[in-house]
């Protein structure tokens, strides 16, 4: 619209009014249009003096017009800092431009106006003939005036503003004194609780500390408990079994059935035991899954033959005899228990009809599985029951819970152990027309698991600590290990359970030509340094010196230090501390010992240096015994 070059303070005044003029033609009055002018006075009175200074007004067209001042000027002048955060605070816009290709320096000021945007051609050509024809040197008094007055009006809202900062001021101490006087009484609150959730925290670590003592005094209870449920009912096992035997004194049908009755309820017993060992365990976190390959057909079988005898007249139990396609690696013992235990329970709520196991190998993504259904008619379980029959110890109430008794055990610990495995145990049931209950698993393990060392005699125990050839020690003439097949020579056995001795000494018939017992473990070092026998049998729990104790002492003694140890013990494998052991030759559970397992112990070849030859053994010399066996 109109250029100015401004050489003197006149030439500032007369751009302070031409921008006055065009703010009102543009409806830019008030407080915008003092800010503006006074942005543009005093940009100009600031870079007055500066080579070539000129101030352009321009419209520019947007979503309104919008009014620029553009200066531009040659040289090293530059507007101050205080100037150009005025311009960005008071203005819609301001920009400062540096010299490019020789070029001089630029601020542009910017305020938009509410004049139309169609409107701006039409705006500008009216204002360039009115700023054109105007006076712009005459009547300064005049524009003195205005410009007083505006800066009075300034003054006055200035003012204004300042009043009403005090009183927000005010209004903000008063606020603040009140937040004090909340936040104190609030700190005192705060203190008050914090007090009581010290002496609360105090009180649950006490709790804490009391439930830790109380876990260790249970584990202790159950190792002690493991110890001593189990061996007096596996002597009445092995007891029945000796009754039973083809080689015994002959029964009578009758004593035959009583016996065989015995020994069922002496092995339910025992696997009851198990079961709530394996559940203690579980919930501590030391139950844990020992892979190997099992054979399906072998395991399969076991079932059939142990439930057989169970089911109720009218109810018949269909295993088949499954053919394997792919291997399974899995803890063979776990998956049992799991079977077993949903077997049995279909089998005690089954009054007639059948229960049936069917097995089926499937592919999933993520590798192949075993599925194990076992479908029963029997009574069934009501739909708002079928989720708490995984809870421990509870048991579906009714007519079908008359003269049966359980620990409601069964189904919790099958879905515990199945998931150990890394599977799934699922259920569904509609009342009298019975229950199907689904088992998957993996057909290998679906995390890794340490390699476990085989047991060489065929335990269930776990892996054996082996024989190294560091703890051999002196041979002293002994003799080499029988073939097998062979009776070995001499064994000592050291076990202070009269019932299991009882029961365990015709297992060595046809095994051992001698046999040393002692109940006494206290002689037994001094025992088997005298009668160098070919293998010691040793049970770890016993009063005054354990078995830790005597194979340590044995291990100790050149003479003994050679001689193939083996631990015959009621604990559980995980209960078992091999570290103390090694080096023994196996370590087998007693209530899964049978002729097989020990007689592959015994022969066993030594994984240690070669035996030195010995002279030739003396005749054999009948069995006789420390202590009475």
């Amino acid at each position: 619209m109109i250029t100015l070059a401004l050489r003197e303070e006149g030439d500032v005044v007369a751009l302070r009014r031409c921008t006055q003029a065009v703010c009102r033609a543009l409806g830019l009055t008030g407080s915008s249009l003092v800010r503006l002018t006074t942005v543009v006075s005093e940009a100009g009175e600031h870079l007055l003096g500066a080579t070539g200074l000129r101030a352009r007004l321009c419209l520019e067209e947007s979503e309104t017009v919008a009014l620029t001042v553009c200066f531009g000027w040659r040289g090293e002048r530059r507007p101050s800092t205080t100037l150009l955060g005025a311009a960005n605070r008071l203005l819609d816009g301001s920009r400062l431009s540096s010299p490019a290709d020789g070029g001089g320096h630029g601020l542009v000021l910017t305020q938009h106006t509410p004049a139309p945007a169609a409107a701006a051609r039409a705006l500008a050509d009216d204002l360039r003939g009115r700023l054109a024809g105007a006076d712009t040197a005459s009547d300064l008094v005049e524009a003195l005036r205005t410009q007083n007055r505006q800066l009075l009006a300034a003054l006055e809202e200035s003012q204004s503003q300042q009043d009403e900062l005090q009183r927000l001021n005010a209004e903000l101490e008063e606020t603040n004194a009140g937040v004090v006087a909340l936040y104190s009484e609030l700190a005192s609150e705060l203190e008050e609780t914090n007090s009581g959730v010290v002496a609360l925290y105090a009180e649950l670590e006490d709790k804490t500390r009391q439930l830790e003592i109380a876990h260790a005094d249970k584990t202790r209870f159950w190792a002690n408990v493991s110890h001593e449920l189990r061996s007096p009912v596996n002597s009445v096992i092995a007891l029945s079994r000796l009754l039973l035997d083809t080689g015994a004194d002959p029964l009578t049908d009758e004593q035959r059935q009583q016996v065989a009755l015995v020994q069922a309820s002496g092995s339910t017993l025992l696997a009851l035991v198990d079961e709530l060992l394996d559940v203690a365990k579980a919930e501590s976190g030391r139950l844990e899954p020992h892979p190997a390959d099992t054979d399906l057909r072998a395991l399969l079988h076991q079932l059939r033959g142990t439930l057989q005898g169970t089911a109720r007249p009218g109810v018949a139990l269909r295993i088949p005899d499954h053919g394997q396609r792919g291997p399974l690696v899995t803890d063979e013992v776990m998956l049992t228990r799991v079977l077993r235990n949903v077997l049995s329970n279909a089998l005690k709520f089954t009054a007639g009809g059948s229960v049936t196991l069917d097995v089926s190998e499937d592919e999933h993504p993520r590798g192949a599985r075993f599925v194990f259904r076992v479908q029963d008619t029997g009574v069934g379980i009501p739909a708002d029951e079928l989720e708490r029959v995984f809870e421990e110890f509870y048991q579906v109430r009714g007519p079908h819970q008359r003269g049966r008794h359980g620990t409601g055990l069964g189904l919790p610990y099958a879905r515990r152990l199945t998931e150990l495995l890394g599977g799934r145990l699922t259920l569904d049931s509609e009342v009298g027309l019975g229950t199907r209950v689904t088992v998957e698993i993996p057909a290998r393990p679906v995390r890794t698991v340490p390699p476990q060392e085989a047991d060489p005699a065929g335990a269930e125990g776990g892996p054996e600590a082996a024989e190294g050839p560091a703890a051999a020690g002196p041979d002293h003439g002994r003799r080499p290990p029988p073939a097998v097949g062979e009776p070995v020579r001499s064994v000592v056995v050291v076990d202070d359970d009269v019932a299991f001795l009882a029961g365990f000494r015709p297992l060595l018939d046809g095994l051992v030509e001698s046999v040393t017992v002692l109940t006494d473990s206290g002689r037994a070092a001094a025992t088997v340094e005298r009668e160098r026998p070919d293998a010691v049998l040793l049970d770890l729990t016993m009063p005054g010196t354990d078995g830790y104790e005597v194979r340590r002492l044995l291990a100790a003694r050149p003479a003994t230090a050679g001689i193939p140890v083996i631990v015959l013990t009621a604990l559980e494998d995980s209960a078992v501390d091999r570290a103390r052991l090694a080096p023994v030759r196996a370590v087998l559970n007693k209530s899964r010992l049978t002729a097989a397992n020990l007689a592959a112990a015994l022969h066993r070849p030594r994984s240690g240096p070669p035996a030195r030859q010995a002279p030739p053994a003396a005749p054999t010399t009948p069995p006789r015994a420390e202590e009475p066996r």
